[in-house]
């Protein structure tokens, strides 16, 4: 018999019976959207439990990160990673903004080393990722954009309540993204949120992401329809309260991981960054040159036992055609991010996932 396949995640969502009541009172007081009671309480919700004094959610996160680079002005060049989601990249293209490509270090994200050589008369701003929510080393990037008055907006789309010595993630930069997506650790179907400081860009955001109407009459900017609906944000509201239990089985996940591939030969698992608090949102390996297997051959392996695994993040974005041509020739090459790109492997990982299916998983990769 087949075993039934494994994805690399798999959304966590609440009982069925417990989001219905939610559903009721959309449909009795027929406001769906354009900042209803759900979406004020969800902003005032996730502000509290994330420890930030303003949110302004979105329909997704990139609506959410095109609206960050509008709201602080954005243009010219932006320093960034080839190692992402393409949406980090594409919120910049969006915006008739050029994205400078730095390498990454050891952490997986942008390295601060590569940064100041890539700094031109055009640069206006830095857009790191939390890869993997594994954090970014926010001093030196910030002592950065001090130096040379750069805005930084932090993608964190990966990081949501992961927490430092400080508090969470999310406080750090000029403006921070996060995303809601199914795949994500918390999710609203879809959505999406940037945290901000300042309540004077908290209300130019929210201009921005309903056409730029300020008021009946008024029009202030060019802007988009990127509001999260009612039903989105009542699925927010019931989430908040399942999405600490979700970690914790995420973490047991990651446990049981670490456990079982250890001494498996070729195989190395990234030593977990010293935090307060982490989501678990990834589990991923580096296969590396004395496994019997290329990182490829294995991820076909694994598809044709039925466990669906991802190369997060192969190809770079600097590898895609409409942004080649952009890594900085300033800045030191790709070499680390072309490396990295092709050892790494994440490996399914959701709350419900088995420590059985974990266990076959394993013994596919130790060749078993």
């Amino acid at each position: 018999m087949r075993d039934e396949p494994v994805y690399v995640t798999q959304p966590d969502l609440p009982p069925l019976e417990e989001f219905i009541p939610y559903l009721e009172k959309i449909w009795n007081n027929k406001i769906l959207t354009n900042g209803g009671p759900f979406h004020q309480q969800f902003e005032e919700a996730l502000c509290e439990y994330l420890g930030v004094e303003h949110i302004a959610l979105f329909a997704n996160g990139t609506l959410a990160l095109v609206t960050a680079l509008q709201a602080l002005r954005i243009t010219g060049e932006v320093i960034t990673t080839p190692y992402s989601f393409v949406a980090t990249a594409h919120s910049l293209l969006w915006n008739g903004i050029k994205p400078i490509f730095v390498d990454i270090d050891s952490t997986f994200n942008i390295n601060p080393d590569k940064i100041e050589a890539a700094i031109t008369p055009q640069t206006t701003a830095i857009l790191p990722v939390h890869c993997y929510g594994y954090p970014c080393d926010i001093q030196r990037i910030q002592n950065i954009a001090d130096t040379y008055g750069l805005k930084v907006i932090y993608d964190a789309a990966h990081a949501f309540g992961v927490q430092d010595h400080g508090g969470g993630l999310s406080r750090h930069g000029d403006l921070s993204i996060l995303s809601f997506h199914a795949t994500k650790v918390f999710n609203t179907f879809e959505g999406g949120a940037i945290v901000c400081p300042d309540a004077k860009i908290k209300q130019r955001i929210d201009y921005l992401k309903n056409f730029g109407i300020a008021d009946e009459t008024t029009v202030i900017a060019p802007g988009i329809n990127g509001k999260m609906n009612e039903v989105q944000a009542a699925m927010g509201m019931l989430q908040l309260e399942y999405v600490n239990q979700a970690i914790d089985k995420r973490k047991k996940v990651d446990h049981l991981y670490r456990q079982e591939l250890s001494g498996v030969r070729g195989i190395s698992v990234p030593v977990m960054p010293v935090l307060t608090r982490y989501n678990y949102s990834y589990f991923l390996i580096l296969v590396e040159s004395d496994y019997p297997l290329s990182r490829d051959a294995l991820y076909e392996k694994l598809k044709n036992h039925g466990v669906f695994s991802r190369r997060y993040f192969y190809p770079l974005i600097s590898d895609f055609p409409m942004y080649r041509g952009f890594s900085s020739a300033r800045a030191a090459n790709l070499t680390y991010a072309v490396e990295v790109s092709q050892k790494v492997l994440c490996l399914p990982i959701y709350p419900a996932l088995a420590g059985d299916e974990q266990r076959r998983i394993v013994k596919l990769i130790a060749g078993n």
